[in-house]
């Protein structure tokens, strides 16, 4: 990181877990990595929040109460939101896999015992302009 990257905005990350103990560990760790992580619940609750900026990345939970996170992402990119995004699901079936690669979405599996995640949502950030 150069002195001139420092007085950047953190980048931003847009979390939407409806696992307490998820959003806080994975905000919590983000933070320390110097991430700027917004947490929200549900789908309702992001697309309610108000323009979403256009740098930043996604990391969406697959299994969410009303709209799953592939459906939230549909309805984002439909609202012009251009942002890579993440998946993070337990045990995902062949169906969803394939959906999500059809989505350009890489899937990180819960638990997310490992910097997958991190590493992920870093490589998404270093392909934005």
């Amino acid at each position: 990181m150069t002195s001139a990257s420092s007085s950047l905005p953190r980048p931003a990350v847009f979390l939407v877990d409806d696992d307490p103990a998820v959003a806080h560990a994975v905000q919590f760790s983000f933070d320390l990595e110097g991430l700027e992580v917004s947490s929200f619940r549900d789908a309702e609750s992001l697309l309610a929040s108000g323009a979403l900026p256009k740098k930043g990345c996604l990391v969406l939970d697959y299994h969410l109460p009303g709209a799953n996170g592939l459906e939230l992402l549909d309805r984002l990119r439909a609202n012009d939101v251009r942002m890579p995004a993440v998946l993070i699901t337990t045990n995902p079936r062949p169906h969803l896999r394939a959906r999500a690669a059809a989505a350009g979405v890489p899937i990180i599996e819960k638990p997310l015992l490992t910097d997958a995640l991190l590493t992920a949502v870093r490589s998404a950030l270093a392909h934005i302009d």
